[in-house]
């Protein structure tokens, strides 16, 4: 059971009377695939006064770093603050009124990514402004167990990586709220409703859920498993698969051997990893025709191949 599960049962009883903002996207279903904004509209005793979204908006449609702007959603009649557009931390204005601000959106497992920016500067804001904060636990796709990659470098903070945890960092959503609030500092009244029944050996599939695609260049949960490889590779001149059908299954750059490059990393054992070379035209990003080594992923359930 999800977080979400839990609250739309139970753990709602504790807003009883109460007024929320939601800070949610596409992702913040339960596992009906009922939206928790619906879940909480529905119940008479929570009073819902706004919805905040992150990167890419509250439905999930907005390109990698586009402006996000605040409007009233269509739909529910909300008010609807960006937190990916004049300000990335929810202001006074943004909180009027609102007793509790909720959280509920899937990660993937990388420090990169940025909602769990956006849930740091919104416990900042709930620790400022005196508001408690929620958040609905969910499951870490890429499981909580393996702890992998550097550790960032706090001199290099930024909203792609605010505090020094690993890039594979292991942790549910849940999880990295209490250490953000704990071991960095952030102190705002924070409630976490935890899942029912996950263990931290699962990966995405064994959870049976439907994944939904995250963000625009997360289309599958394979993808959350490249991105911790793949995902900054950009910063440095690598064309990594974004304007493609498999973003981040590939990583290369106009002129590159792509042959001799993927007979490189061949030679390195690396258990259920395949690097065979690639030639593409990506349809956005720089570069007109690359050749580089994609990949081909095995995990215990299925394997798959990039296109």
């Amino acid at each position: 059971m999800l977080g979400g599960d839990v609250f739309a049962q139970d753990a709602w009883r504790q807003l009883e009377g109460r007024s929320i903002g939601i800070i949610t996207n596409q992702s913040g279903v339960t596992s009906s695939g009922e939206s928790i904004v619906d879940v909480a509209m529905r119940n008479p005793a929570i009073s819902v006064k706004a919805l905040y979204a992150p990167e890419h908006g509250l439905r999930g449609d907005r390109p990698a770093g586009a402006y996000v702007p605040s409007y009233t959603d269509p739909r529910t009649g909300l008010p609807v603050y960006s937190l990916y557009g004049a300000t990335r931390h929810p202001t006074a204005e943004m909180l009027e009124g609102v007793d509790v601000l909720l959280f509920d959106i899937q990660d993937v497992g990388s420090r990169a990514y940025t909602y769990i920016s956006t849930m740091a500067y919104a416990m900042q804001g709930a620790a400022e402004h005196g508001k408690t904060f929620w958040v609905l636990d969910r499951p870490n796709p890429v499981g909580g167990v393996n702890v992998e990659g550097p550790v960032l470098d706090p001199r290099f903070s930024s909203f792609i990586g605010l505090y020094p945890i690993a890039m594979r960092h292991g942790m549910t959503i849940g999880e990295l709220a209490r250490m953000f609030n704990d071991a960095f500092g952030i102190g705002a009244p924070l409630h976490v409703v935890p899942m029912r029944g996950w263990t931290r050996a699962t990966i995405w599939p064994q959870t049976n859920l439907s994944w939904i695609r995250t963000s625009p260049n997360m289309p599958t949960w394979e993808t959350t498993f490249v991105y911790l490889c793949t995902g900054l590779i950009a910063n440095a001149g690598v064309n990594n698969g974004v304007g493609t059908s498999a973003p981040f299954f590939y990583a290369g750059t106009f002129g590159l051997d792509g042959d001799a490059y993927a007979a490189a990393l061949s030679k390195r054992p690396q258990a259920g990893v395949a690097f065979p070379s690639a030639s593409w035209s990506p349809s956005s990003g720089f570069g007109k025709i690359a050749r580089w080594p994609a990949c081909a992923w095995t995990s215990p359930i299925r394997v798959r191949s990039c296109p």
